[in-house]
């Protein structure tokens, strides 16, 4: 069954917190399979200060950031019962491309799909488009923890 997420229980799942929430809403989720996150793109953001002031544009490296804090949600919904609340840590990337610029006013559409899990390991495939267009594409690797 599908499940849709608002920012307060995105942010039950994650550690981040502002300036490093990257996503702002799951609008759906399938444990174990997929899950489609949204990022409303503001001139308001912190890094547009430096990147660039005459012709701002998203840090690619930030939309990879919050294709991963999608894959977070992902994998902490996947291992509920097993987490214990142990972190997930983003551990490596792969195949990444980026297609479009990223600029204020872009609503951020991320897809996010399970690859392969096995023991605490997750590969991940996942796409950034804005208005059905590919922005950005990449692999990721994610792994839970231990509590310290």
């Amino acid at each position: 069954m599908s499940k849709t997420y608002d920012i307060m229980k995105i942010m039950g799942l994650l550690p981040h917190r502002y300036p490093f929430l990257l996503i702002d809403r799951i609008i759906e989720l399938e444990p174990g399979e997929t899950v489609t996150a949204l990022k409303n793109v503001t001139i308001n953001e912190p890094f547009f200060q430096g990147h660039f002031p005459q012709e701002p544009i998203m840090p690619g490296v930030l939309i990879v950031e919050a294709m991963a804090q999608a894959g977070g949600v992902l994998a902490c919904e996947s291992l509920q019962e097993k987490q214990n609340n142990n972190p997930i840590y983003f551990m490596g990337i792969d195949k990444v491309r980026f297609r479009k610029p990223v600029v204020p006013g872009d609503q951020l559409v991320f897809k996010v799909k399970v690859l392969r899990f096995r023991s605490k390991t997750f590969k991940l495939a996942g796409t950034a488009s804005v208005d059905g267009k590919l922005v950005a594409e990449a692999e990721l690797l994610a792994s839970l923890g231990e509590k310290k």
